[in-house]
């Protein structure tokens, strides 16, 4: 088993969002037959208070892109900074020419938002504010994956792209490690930081009375020759949930062999909530 320096000094988890039970209700069978034909997947997580690592269930030291769970750390960065004020502060409208590909992003998002519709517009505007030097302190100094933001060495684009299917890579385990650092306050960022990002990032309350939060994500694998193949997707669900004085870290990740018909976010998402329970309890 490994272990990781936690201290006890767990903090108390935000409110959770209503109809997350019926949301488990509907993945079922057809979710873990999905998430098994898909490909490589890991399931890893981590007792914040004992650091033991509970489970490690496939592929999980393989470095990925962090695709959208990297906005829990633009989430520390934009709070930490003044970036980023309260839950809906600041509202910031679309522009033509941000990233659309959903319909979802083509409208005025606040930090609420951002996290729910995973924005990438919002994302790219917060780090292109807090510029390149800033960026890159926070990253080596919440020692995130391999802390790469060199991006694409043509387009040198690192600024706004790195998180998302090119040079910023982490693997599972390195999320747990990561996780455990905001659960036991151990970056350098403002108490207010790590409040707000815990409220936004508040999922539900499951059947069994786990406080749940966490991050979806969907990115591409990158070939060898650094192209981005698009027909074979990474999927991500990270976050961390508490039960009393009981606080544990999770990470699944989802590697595609091919395309599939559905999002793989979404199958990461749901098949860990539905299985979230048994492994909590």
């Amino acid at each position: 088993m490994r272990r990781w320096s936690v201290m006890n000094n767990v903090p108390r988890l935000a409110r959770a969002s209503a109809g997350l039970a019926a949301v488990l209700a509907l993945t079922g069978a057809l979710q873990c037959a999905a998430t098994q034909a898909a490909g490589a997947t890991c399931t890893a997580m981590a007792d914040a208070h004992s650091g033991t690592l509970l489970k490690q269930q496939g592929v999980c030291e393989q470095r990925v892109t962090p695709a959208s769970t990297f906005k829990i750390a633009l989430s520390l960065m934009g709070y930490d900074s003044g970036f980023l004020t309260d839950e809906h502060l600041p509202a910031l409208p679309f522009h033509a020419g941000y990233v659309d590909y959903m319909p979802s992003w083509k409208a005025t998002t606040d930090p609420t938002t951002w996290i729910s519709n995973s924005v990438v517009w919002y994302s790219q505007q917060l780090t292109e504010w807090l510029g390149e030097e800033r960026f890159r302190h926070y990253v080596e100094a919440f020692r995130y994956g391999n802390a790469d933001l060199s991006g694409d060495p043509v387009r040198h684009d690192g600024l706004t792209h790195a998180w998302l299917s090119s040079s910023l890579r982490i693997s599972p385990l390195e999320q747990l490690q990561f996780l455990h650092r905001i659960i036991t306050r151990q970056l350098p960022v403002s108490e207010r930081a790590y409040e707000m990002t815990s409220r936004i990032t508040a999922v539900g309350k499951l059947a069994n009375g786990w406080e749940v939060h966490g991050k979806s994500g969907n990115g591409a694998q990158v070939n060898a020759d650094g192209t981005v193949d698009h027909t074979r997707q990474i999927g991500w669900f990270v976050g961390w949930a508490s039960k009393g004085q009981r606080v544990l870290a999770f990470a699944r990740c989802i590697q595609d062999d091919g395309p599939q018909p559905e999002s793989v976010a979404k199958r990461a998402r749901e098949g860990m909530l539905r299985d979230l329970p048994a492994l909590l309890d």
